[in-house]
């Protein structure tokens, strides 16, 4: 079963004609908690995928994690931290795309040059088209999700390498 915007949206609806103030559902798929907020109304998510991850091959046929197959190649792990890359991040929790509309360039790509106005990402929530910008300015170092990946809130979708743009 999938759950479409729209299910989510009459799902939220009814929460807030009930004086109930949290909601848990569980499937053999994933967890989901919704909390209301009491002071503002508003209503957070926990949400926890059970199914396991899909590992993909090496060429030598070994699987590997998918956050490491970009950086196999390396013998140590970068930490963003130490070489003085920025996050970006989720302002709130929906569907990361890439570029403005299906079968259109990526607004970014690995390498690009960005400034703080730079669109570098969309964020769907709700059908609701949300512009994540870099920031920032530098260069695009790493894309963290797929295109038409969920990502939650404060989620890392990409890093900048700080300087001139």
């Amino acid at each position: 079963m999938k759950f479409t915007n729209e299910d989510v949206q009459e799902i939220l609806q009814l929460l807030d004609a009930t004086k109930y103030d949290e909601l848990h559902l569980e499937t053999e798929r994933f967890k989901l908690t919704l909390r209301r907020n009491r002071d503002s109304g508003d209503w957070s998510q926990e949400t926890q995928v059970v199914s396991a991850p899909n590992p993909i091959k090496t060429s030598l046929g070994a699987p590997v994690a998918k956050d490491n197959a970009a950086g196999a190649a390396s013998s140590k792990p970068r930490d963003p931290r130490e070489v003085g890359w920025m996050d970006v991040r989720a302002h709130l929790p929906g569907t990361f795309y890439r570029a403005p509309k299906p079968g259109a360039p990526p607004f970014v790509e690995i390498g690009s040059s960005v400034e703080e106005n730079t669109v570098v990402a969309i964020i769907e929530t709700m059908k609701l088209m949300n512009a994540v910008h870099a920031r920032m300015r530098g260069e695009v170092v790493e894309i963290c999700f797929d295109n038409a990946q969920f990502a939650e809130k404060d989620a890392v979708l990409m890093r900048i390498k700080p300087g001139a743009a």
